[in-house]
């Protein structure tokens, strides 16, 4: 049985656009690949609000400010908070939690908890925030 060259190639097209949607796809991250939902929240006076509650639930959070494409994890430790911004410091793609550092999908470089490189090709550690508390509120400067 033969198959007509247009049918062929109506085929393959649609196997190499599938095959390409595919790669996109994973190829960008636009959110953390954790299972934790991401709290939307508003930027006042270059300040952002978190409930401390939400801190109940787990000890690490995704913040993402509203109009910003990249979040902020937020973890709860013995020494208080770290808030690092999830962009990659080599070419500013959005980084996954992996087991216990962060990944970025695009060049393969990871990040631990604090923000420092772990394996390049990223060589400056990620954007860290000030946290503060105040009243049943962790506040992040992002300024």
């Amino acid at each position: 049985m033969y198959m007509q060259r247009r049918d062929f190639l109506k085929a393959t097209c649609r196997l190499c656009l599938l095959g390409t949607a595919g790669l996109l796809v994973t190829q960008t991250g636009c959110a953390p690949a954790t299972g934790n939902a991401i709290y939307k929240t508003a930027i006042s006076n270059n300040e952002v609000e978190v409930p401390l509650a939400l801190f109940d639930k787990a000890p690490l959070q995704y913040i993402r400010p509203n109009g910003w494409y990249y979040d902020i994890a937020v973890q709860k430790n013995q020494d208080g908070f770290t808030a690092l911004l999830m962009q990659c410091t080599h070419q500013n793609n959005q980084l996954t939690l992996s087991g216990d550092t962060y990944y970025c999908n695009l060049h393969g470089s990871t990040f631990d908890k604090n923000g420092q490189v772990k394996k390049g090709p990223a060589e400056e550690p990620l954007k860290k925030y000030k946290t503060t508390v105040k009243q049943n509120n962790l506040i992040i400067q992002i300024a």
